[in-house]
């Protein structure tokens, strides 16, 4: 293929190839020579053109098939748009005569076709250049018109449509002519040429004046024409003409001369309307040519006609635009709901003529208001409605309330005035649905009345117009659900008041039933108590109903109607009346068969009627309560739901003999009672019903095969027992389309009507099966078989074999015996419910049974597979394949694979040869690769059909049935991949586009290739390529197609292709094809084009971004007219606009995971631009005066991501991006807005940083950083918090949560003190404010409240003045709290005032939280927060103040806390103790919503825990006398849980309560921290355990877990497992604090215990004292009961966690193994350093023998710790680590144990150990020196040396070890290790007792003296040499003062030299470097000390050496001034701060 890519055509290379390969090579060759000609220099193409053209004349005479003429057309016209243009007369007279030519053979076609595709393409690309050739052009083709067959008609229509675009006005000579041909193309009888035609007649309305003008009414009339017989694509085309037209008609200023206009006629809106509604009325029977029938009223408009005007109506509003709607909307809406009024009784003369009418008049209000309008304008619209509807309501009132009875009845108008109501309702309920809650403000609107208008038409005489009201209530409920209950009640009670009126009944029935459906989309739900009203009324008008013959009807179908709704509110509320119910069921049908009979002999019609009514009733709402309360369904009540069934099926068997007695009356009636039934028994388990399973059976197969049933549904049968896939096959209309509401009338045939909600009342109350738009239930005579067919499949899997037989056989009988139409019928319905049985069988994993069951199975598929209904053949090979599945056995499979094989050789008809090929491909699909050499004859006979190019259906079957083949076949087909791809390629090159659905199945094979071949596409070789090449070929060629769906079937190739192998799909245009098809008119293109999208972001959103944008500047491109305003607002923007506009959900899902794909992986980069998209869509909907100011001050800003935007000038209209967002979007945007602070959290920390942002944009201004657009973040957050929808506030008030966390602790750095939060604080007030009114719902204020807290917490304000406005909403909300649950709102479910209660009572909890933590921080300053995430500016104000706040509430609080943790406790408890539960429920839940109610609690307990923990530490559990007793008893509400406790005079005692307290606090934290979910929450877990810490800070809490020892190691346990549980460090430390806790817990008790056995013993013997602590007497640990046991265990976790290298099993060796020390994290660091804490603190828990046996393993992880992180820092530091574990040594060693009498033998030998494991790690290990920290080790000595008694270290061996460790370190040169080592050395020669001391002194002060010498004689040259020396004075000076009276004289003799020697006169003084008059300052001060303690050695020195005396005199002359100065600083260690803290550290430890 790459000797295809030059710029002339390599010819000797193309012949050498076969006839595919060469069309291949040609095409592709094309494909690059368009690429290549674009990018030629002018001079390069003309050089070579002359040979070019002849090049491309030459194909052209070649017969070239569809795509290459295109191709070979588009590049003749580029060629000569770029090169010279002399010889193009020649070219175009070549093509004309080539069209003239006589030659008619149909090989000789393509050339023809050819030569008038070049002419378009040239005179399109020319245009004008090529002046007056185009009138002759144009009269040869309009001549070849005459005789050309279809494909040339059609390539003719869109060669002229070419013709004109090019030419514009100049072609006006030609337009009638042209305009002739079209018009009798448009009506051609070849529906692709009608479509051409359209596309023409499109292109020639924009010159032709006469179109819109003098000749509008025959266009319309010729369009309405066309509609008659169409198919989809036809409908779509010609509506967008008709549409288009009218539009220009009525909005055309007309050009031209005064002559001109004088003939030209202005057509009004009012004419154009008229016209299309003659169009929707009377079809093409035109105006005045009104033929006879018309008149008389018989013939009705066919309803393809009335589609497509439909959908031309949509189409002229559209191109209207909004603006247009929004002025003229009265008009339109009164003209479109006229369409059905009385005056036109034609239009509705059937029902099921006014149901397809209705439905198109909704289509057209929602295409057009819900699409078209903004919020407002739908607002305004609804109100219009609203008028219409009082309009029509005062005409029915007129009627009904003439008393003359006979023009009452004679009126029409009530009869025929209802559709319009109809289509009013539905239209109202579905724009409120869609405003959600920002249609709240036309609610209110007194004036409008829109709610009294709904109801007032309840009582209308209409069923269907009661029904539509009834839903209207429903879409109001569930977009303000504030206004359910209130609804609710108003028409309970009307329904209650006017019980004697039949239309109130039904009608508020009706309005009560939608009104519960709406429950379940309303989370808050509807208080408890109105289902029991509900039940109540329902069991009344059933009861009542037998009074009053006139009501009996009514009122039974009304109480079952309420029954069945209420189930849909769930088990919680129907568990209450569930027995009265099932005692309801039980009465309504006779008990025996006996009484059965008696009932048959003794009613009439009427009564009958009534009781199949109320049969039918009662058998709905057991079908609602099965499959609503689901989890009811127990073995129980199933045996109680039972007995009634027999009897049912009893009365299926007898209706037929009570019809032929009563007559049809009961005709309805006995339909939907065996449909009711059907469907109840479709739900029960088969086991249910089974003695009663063949009299079912029997009396479906009569349903099925009942003589009256005249119409063939197939339709609504067949399509779900087909596979999904197949149906792509069949009609268009069976896809799913933007036109599917109104196009599904045509699928079912004329007969039918299509859904509607009167055929069924009882569906009000269900889910909307697509999207929320009004249930569309069918009539019952075909539901019924819908529903019979379900069931048939069930019951003949369950009896038994024969009597399946049976059936079986008469079924194929019975169809045997009929003929003609009725034949059809049957069949369909047999074979429908066999497809049934097997596909229930099939999924049971079931068997079909014996040998003969299989003979009329078969019988039945085979006629079915032969039948002329391609959808029934669909189905019968999809049971032929389920056949094969469930006989399950090879040898069958194969029988009928080879019956489809012969049939298909034999076999020449259409519809054999279709049913068969398909049978074949479904097998294959169930029975993956039956065997290669079946699989090698299937794929030959599917090759051969679909090359059958005379009938292009058997084409389409079998290449589809070829894709199932390659699917299931798998690898086993790569032997036939290259065949099958070359005839794939050989197809797509030559079937005429024409055929589109060929195109779709080739299509969909070669996504089954790629897909075969998978990744082995990213192969090199060089089979691989060129199978790669084929299939980027074939994409190619379906990317060129006309068709819609072949379109996409190329997109999601290409994007299988872009998966398996990305490096060669060129990304560029594949995102210049999706950008085009973004806006697409059809549905599944769109749907294409995002999944393909969706999937291209996930690796390179930025690529496809900067395509898309490229793409959208390049002018050049034409057909980038999509909707879509890439140009300005990118492809994001773009996307955003789209998920405003779009309504499928599959698709708006697609869109946002797009968007948020780009979201993560650009928005930080492109941060601005992101944001502004954000605000744009969020301040779009804010009034539009702010919008524009605020859109100009970003348009000077500038934006960087798009520089386009700057250029183009934005036109009036469209003065922002987004008109009118909806409040989806608007969510949307708002969550886009959180995502983007997240993705900037784990970026740049310069987002939240401003110094360092604003530093950055200073250097770079393209830098751009989040902390900079906080101003934005702040507004886009106020302004949807006060929006009108509730969703947007919740979404507004989640962003300010989110910013206000974020944005908290950013320091101002232009105000010092304060944040950069603090200048919003008005705006935050104001966003919270209104979510405290009294209207607003709950779960908004619960937010709201949760922000208020964390406002509060953040501590940005810092004015308390300034707080007290947010304070003062959440003291506002503690006073509601208080009222308790009777204040509170009855509109929600009480579930939903428990949320709100609780969010108030957790926020007030947040705040104390942070108040008593800020106290805290405040009285220790030092002491440093833990890593909670609260750790914000402490201190911006006193921090008391914070607390006296809440102080003012905190009695309330507390009360109300405990309460609040209580019923958390009760809820929390296991199921079995259900019965101890509060009946009235808990203080703030009621026991009905205690489910419900969990969930609350479980969100918010933790930091009421938390908070109250603090709150009872605050009083240290002591209680003031007053409140102890009632406290805990009574909460504040007025329910209280405790009245059984505190009944009576029982008061408890303070020391009781505290003990409730305490265990309740506790055993809440224990229940969580034992059964950590994985949903469980940080902030829950760390919140408990702060709560555990706080109750443990106090003494009496200590008191009880330290006395009660199981507790406490219960405690430890749950905490050993937090800790294994959770890598959290921030939980582990908390954890840890709250073992120390417990352990100085237990240490207090201990204590105590020996004080008070020492205080009673008094004077007694101390040897008779029982031991104290763990271990007793022997000293042993048993785990399990043992405090200390466990705590080892879990510090050993922690620390092994952190260091494994301390586990001996992880070494391998039991001894300490050297290893290279690390230096730990800083957590790591943290949890090793409190791990070793409490480890020093266990000894004393224990008793002395106790104590004796933890100290090995105490010893060996603390001298573990300090070897494994004693690295060497710089400046001589101790690592934390090694700093905790000195800690824990010193603590361990001076433990009172290691000096008691019984474990002092013991201790001082373990002590020995360690001390001896201490200085071997200096020893080299295995011969290296290991890396350890001398200083470390040697400061442990140090501690043991100063710490243990005596005889531990001054053993000789240990001693001289000891010593020799100081004498090595001394020597090393680290100037650090010896200042280290002479600091220590003090500390012990001035331990006071001298054994230990002296050895040290006699060893180490002569090597001291000597190093000092040295260091006098060359003087100290830096710092460091000074610090060494200064330490090494002090140790002297020490010595001096430790040394005895005798050697003091020798010691100064040798100190006084050494210091006199540095000391300078005066003039060295000023010449001295720093270092030396330092030294000079040290030395003279000691001097000054030393001379007056020892003042005779030092006068005997001086006098003994005057040299040195003299010295001094002349330093201390010269010094006398600044001494007093100087000595401050001295006295100092050092300078050097660093070094300061580390001595700190030191002598902490000693």
């Amino acid at each position: 293929m790459e000797l295809a890519h030059s710029l002339l055509l390599n010819e000797e290379a193309c012949n050498q190839l076969g006839e595919v390969q060469k069309a291949e090579f040609i095409f592709d060759w094309l494909r690059y020579l368009e690429k290549l000609l674009l990018a030629t220099s002018r001079s390069d193409v003309r050089e070579k053109q002359k040979t070019l053209v002849e090049q491309l004349l030459s194909l052209l005479n070649s017969s070239p098939g569809p795509p290459t003429r295109n191709l070979l057309a588009k590049n003749l016209g580029i060629l000569y748009s770029i090169g010279d243009t002399f010889s193009v007369y020649e070219t175009i007279d070549k093509c004309n005569d080539l069209i003239r030519s006589k030659d008619d053979s149909p090989s000789y076609l393509p050339t023809k076709l050819a030569a008038v595709v070049c002419l378009g393409s040239l005179y399109k690309k020319l245009g004008r250049i090529l002046g007056n050739t185009f009138t002759d052009t144009v009269g040869n083709i309009l001549k070849a018109v005459k005789s050309a067959e279809s494909q040339g008609r059609y390539e003719i229509m869109l060669s002229l449509q070419n013709i004109l675009s090019g030419l514009g006005a100049s072609a006006t000579p030609c337009h009638r002519d042209i305009y002739k041909a079209a018009r009798s193309c448009l009506t051609d009888r070849s529906m692709a040429v009608r479509c051409a035609a359209a596309k023409c007649l499109l292109e020639l309305q924009k010159e032709a004046i006469f179109m819109w003008s003098t000749d509008l009414d025959s266009v319309a009339t010729l369009c309405f024409k066309s509609f008659e017989g169409s198919n989809y694509d036809v409908r779509i085309s010609v509506s967008k003409l008709l549409g288009t037209v009218l539009a220009k008609a009525v909005i055309s200023k007309h050009p031209g001369s005064a002559a001109s206009r004088q003939s030209i006629r202005k057509v009004s809106l009012e004419e154009v309307l008229e016209l299309l509604g003659t169009g929707f009325l009377r079809g093409t029977s035109g105006f005045l040519r009104a033929s006879g029938d018309v008149l008389k009223g018989t013939s009705s408009v066919s309803r393809d006609v009335r589609v497509g005007v439909t959908q031309a109506y949509v189409v002229f509003v559209s191109t209207l635009g909004g603006a247009w709607l929004e002025k003229n909307f009265a008009a339109f809406l009164s003209h479109i709901l006229s369409l059905v009024s009385q005056s036109h009784p034609k239009a509705t003369q059937t029902q099921v003529d006014a149901v397809c009418g209705r439905r198109c008049i909704s289509f057209i209000l929602r295409a057009t208001i819900g699409s078209l309008l903004g919020e407002k304008a739908q607002i305004a619209a609804a109100k219009d409605i609203c008028q219409a509807i009082w309009k029509l309501k005062k005409v029915v009132d007129a009627v009904m309330s003439d008393s003359n009875l006979e023009t009452r009845l004679g009126s029409t108008d009530v009869a025929a005035s209802p559709h319009m109501l109809v289509c009013a309702l539905q239209e109202l309920g579905n724009l409120i649905h869609s405003l959600g809650t920002t249609a709240a403000p036309l609610l209110q609107d007194s004036s409008t009345g829109i709610l009294d208008s709904v109801i007032s038409v309840i009582l209308h005489p209409s069923i269907s117009v009661r029904l539509a009201a009834a839903w209207c209530l429903h879409c109001i409920a569930v977009a303000l659900p504030s206004y359910l209950t209130p609804l609710l009640e108003r028409c309970l009670e009307r329904l209650t008041v006017l019980k004697s009126s039949p239309e109130a009944v039904t009608g508020f029935s009706f309005a009560v039933a939608a009104l519960l459906g709406a429950v379940k989309h309303c989370p808050l739900g509807i208080p408890h108590g109105k289902g029991k009203i509900v039940m109540a009324l329902a069991e009344d008008l059933l009861c009542s109903a037998s009074q009053n013959s006139r009501l009996s009807a009514q009122r039974t179908q009304a109480g079952w109607l309420l029954i069945a709704a209420l189930m849909t509110l769930g088990s919680s509320v129907i568990s209450h009346h569930l027995a009265r119910v099932l005692l309801l069921w039980k009465c309504v049908f006779p008990v025996s068969p006996k009484d059965l009979e008696t009932e048959k002999s003794r009613g009439d019609s009427f009564t009958w009627q009534v009781t199949l009514e109320g049969r039918a009733g009662a058998l709905c709402a057991i079908k609602s309560f099965v499959s609503h309360c689901g989890d009811l369904l127990t073995e129980e009540v199933i045996q109680r739901l039972l007995p009634p069934l027999p009897c049912a099926v009893d009365l299926l068997t007898q209706l037929s003999s009570i019809l032929k007695t009563y007559g049809s009356p009961l005709k309805t009636p006995s339909v939907v009672y065996r449909q009711r039934l059907y469907e109840l028994l479709i739900l029960l388990p088969p086991e249910t019903y089974e003695e009663n399973l063949c009299t079912i059976l029997k009396e479906l197969a009569a349903d099925l095969t009942a003589p009256d049933i005249q119409v063939a549904a197939s339709t609504f049968l067949l399509p779900p027992l087909c596979h999904q896939d197949d149906l792509l096959i069949l009609s268009p209309l069976l896809q799913e389309t933007d036109h599917r509401f109104i196009e599904e009338q045509l699928l079912l045939g004329s007969g039918i009507a299509c859904g509607s909600l009167e055929y069924d009342p009882y569906t009000i109350y269900e889910k909307g099966v697509e999207g929320d738009s009004v249930p569309k239930p069918l009539p019952p005579t075909l539901s019924v078989i819908s529903s019979a067919v379900k069931l048939f499949g069930v019951v003949c899997a369950h009896v038994g074999e024969a009597q399946r037989l049976l059936i079986l056989e008469q079924l194929l009988d019975s169809i045997k015996h009929t003929k003609g139409p009725r034949q059809q019928v049957l069949q369909l319905h047999v074979v429908s419910s066999l497809s049934s049985f097997l596909k229930y069988v099939a999924g049971c994993k079931g068997n079909l049974g014996p040998e003969e069951m299989r003979r009329p199975a078969l019988a039945l598929v085979m006629g079915a597979l032969e039948s002329p209904n391609p959808l029934l053949r669909c189905a019968a090979a999809e049971a032929w394949a389920r056949l094969a599945q469930v006989g399950n056995d090879g040898a069958f499979t194969t029988a009928l694979a080879q019956v489809s094989f012969d049939k298909l050789k034999s076999a020449r008809d259409v519809v054999t040869r279709t049913g068969h090929s398909l049978a074949l491909g479904s097998l294959h699909r169930y029975l993956g690769g039956i065997s290669s050499q079946h699989l090698n004859s299937c794929v030959g006979i599917l090759y051969t059909l679909s090359q059958d190019s005379t009938s292009p259906d058997v084409q389409t079957w079998a290449l589809h049935s070829l894709s199932l083949v390659i699917d299931s076949a798998g690898p086993h087909y790569y032997t036939h991949v290259e065949p099958t791809l070359s005839l794939i390629i050989m197809l797509l090159l030559n079937v005429p586009p024409t055929h589109a659905e060929v195109h779709q199945s080739l299509g969909r094979c070669l996504n089954a290739l790629i897909t075969t071949l998978g990744p082995e596409l990213q192969g090199n070789n060089t089979s691989f390529s060129t199978l790669r090449t084929s299939c980027l070929l074939g994409c190619a060629v379906m990317q060129d197609n006309p068709d819609c769906l072949v379109q996409a079937q190329a997109i999601s190739c290409l994007q299988q292709l872009h998966m398996f192998a990305p490096r060669h799909v060129n990304l560029s245009s594949l995102v210049s094809c999706l950008c085009v098809h973004l806006c697409s008119p059809y549905l599944l293109l769109r749907r294409s084009v995002l999944a393909c999208l969706r999937q291209l972001v996930q690796r390179e959103a930025a690529e496809v971004s900067e395509h898309a944008v490229m793409l959208a500047q390049d002018s050049s491109r034409e057909e980038l007219i999509s909707d879509a305003n890439i140009r300005e607002v990118g492809l994001e923007g773009a996307l955003l606009t789209l998920l405003d506009k779009e309504t499928d959900q599959r698709l708006c899902h697609d869109i946002k995971e797009t968007l948020n794909h780009m979201l993560t992986s650009m928005a930080v980069d492109k941060l601005s631009f992101w944001l502004k998209l954000c605000k744009d869509v969020l301040a779009a909907s804010a009034d539009f005066t702010t919008v524009t100011c605020v859109d100009t001050m970003q348009e000077e800003e500038g934006d960087k991501g798009d520089d386009a935007s700057v250029l183009t000038t934005r036109s009036d209209d469209k003065f922002h991006p987004f008109t009118n967002p909806r409040w989806a979007t608007r969510v949307f945007a708002a969550e886009c807005v959180c995502r983007i602070i997240n993705q900037c959290e784990n970026a740049h920390s310069a987002h939240f940083d401003i110094a360092l942002a604003q530093e950055m944009k200073k250097r770079d201004s393209r830098n751009d950083f989040l902390v900079l657009h906080l101003a934005d973040l702040i507004r886009m957050a106020f302004m949807a918090a006060t929006d009108h929808s509730d969703h947007l506030r919740l979404s507004g008030l989640e962003t300010l949560l989110v910013v206000i966390r974020r944005f908290a602790a950013i320091p101002e750095p232009e105000f010092p003190g304060h944040v950069i939060l603090e200048q919003y604080q008005a705006n935050v007030g104001a966003a919270l404010r209104p979510a405290f009114t009294s209207e607003t719902p709950p779960d908004v204020t619960a937010k709201a409240c949760q922000v208020c807290s964390a406002w509060i917490a953040s501590g940005v304000v810092s004015d308390l003045n300034d707080l007290r406005r947010v304070h003062q909403l959440l003291v506002s909300s503690l006073t509601k709290v208080q009222a308790g649950k009777e204040a509170l709102s009855h509109l929600y479910n009480e579930s939903a005032s428990t949320m709100e209660i609780l969010a108030v009572l957790k926020a007030w909890a947040e705040v104390y939280i942070i108040a008593v933590e800020r106290h805290k921080n405040h009285r220790q300053p030092l002491k440093t927060t833990t890593c909670s995430e609260d750790s914000v500016i402490n201190g911006s104000y006193s921090s008391d103040e914070l607390l006296d706040l809440v102080h003012t509430d905190l009695g309330t609080l507390s009360r109300l806390w405990l309460a609040a943790l209580q019923d958390f406790a009760l809820l929390t408890l296991p199921p079995e103790f259900a019965s101890q539960l509060p009946v009235e429920g808990g203080a703030f839940y009621t026991a009905e919503t205690s489910d419900n109610a969990k969930l609350h609690y479980y969100n918010s307990w933790a930091l009421i825990l938390h908070a109250t923990a603090l709150w009872l530490t605050s009083t240290g559990f002591v209680a003031d006398a007053d409140e102890g007793a009632a406290n805990l008893s009574r909460p504040v509400t007025p329910t209280s849980m405790c009245q059984g406790s505190s009944s009576g005079a029982t008061v408890k005692s303070p020391e009781d309560v505290y003990t409730d307290r305490f265990h309740l606090i506790l055993g809440i934290s224990v229940e969580f921290l034992c059964s950590l979910h994985s949903d469980a929450t940080m902030e829950s877990i760390t919140a408990c355990l702060h709560a555990l810490q706080a109750l443990l800070d106090v003494p009496w809490p200590r008191s009880k877990i330290g006395s009660d020892q199981d507790l406490g190691i219960e405690l430890l346990n749950v905490l050993h497992r937090v800790i294994l549980t959770r890598e959290s460090s921030c939980i582990q430390l908390a954890s840890l604090e709250v073992v120390r806790q417990i352990i100085c817990a237990a240490q207090e008790h201990v204590k105590e215990k020996r004080r008070s056995a020492e205080v009673d013993d008094g004077a007694a013997e101390k040897e008779t004292l029982p031991e104290f602590g763990e271990g007793k007497d022997t000293g042993g640990l048993v785990p399990g009961k043992s405090l200390v046991f466990a705590t080892l265990e879990l510090c050993v976790c922690i620390l092994v966690r952190q260091l494994p290298e301390l586990n001996p099993k992880l070494t391998g060796s039991p001894g300490i193994k050297a290893t290279k020390p690390q230096v730990l994290s800083e957590d790591g660091s943290r949890l090793v350093s409190a791990a070793l804490g409490i480890l020093s603190e266990l000894p004393a828990v224990c008793s002395p023998e106790g104590s004796i046996s933890v100290l090995p393993t105490i010893l060996y992880l603390t001298i573990g710790v300090l070897r494994e992180t004693a690295v060497r820092l710089p400046g001589g530091q101790l690592s934390s680590t090694v700093a905790a574990s000195l800690q824990a040594l010193k603590g361990i060693l001076s433990s009172p144990m290691a000096r008691a009498e019984k474990s002092h033998t013991a201790w001082t030998d373990l002590l020995r150990s360690a001390l001896t494991t201490i200085l071997d790690c200096w020893d080299p290990v295995d011969g290296t020196q290991q890396q350890l920290d001398d200083i470390s080790l040697l400061t442990a000595v140090t501690v043991f040396i100063l710490s243990t008694s005596p005889e531990v270290t001054t053993i000789p061996c240990l001693q001289n070890r000891c010593i020799e460790k100081f004498k090595a370190t001394l020597e090393k040169k680290e100037p650090i290790v010896q200042i280290k080592t002479y600091q220590l050395l003090l500390s012990i020669f001035q331990y006071p007792n001298t054994v230990v001391s002296y050895p040290y002194i006699y060893s180490l002060v002569s090597s001291i003296v000597d190093k000092l010498q040295e260091i006098n004689m060359r003087k100290p040259e830096d710092t460091t040499e000074l610090q060494i020396f200064q330490e090494g004075i002090k140790v002297l000076e020490a010595l001096v003062a430790v040394a005895e009276e005798q050697h003091r004289s020798q010691l100064v003799t040798c100190l006084l030299p050494i210091l006199i020697s540095f000391l300078l006169d005066e003039n060295a003084l000023g010449s001295a470097t720093s270092i030396l008059r330092n030294l000079h300052d040290f030395a003279l001060q000691n001097l000054m000390q030393i001379g007056p303690q020892y003042s005779s050695v030092f006068k005997s020195v001086m006098a003994s050496s005057p040299a040195l005396k003299a010295r001094l005199e002349a330093a201390i002359k010269g010094n006398q001034e600044s001494v007093k100065v100087k000595i401050p600083t001295t006295t100092k260690h050092t300078k050097n701060p660093g070094k300061n803290s580390s001595i700190q550290l030191k002598t902490n430890f000693l």
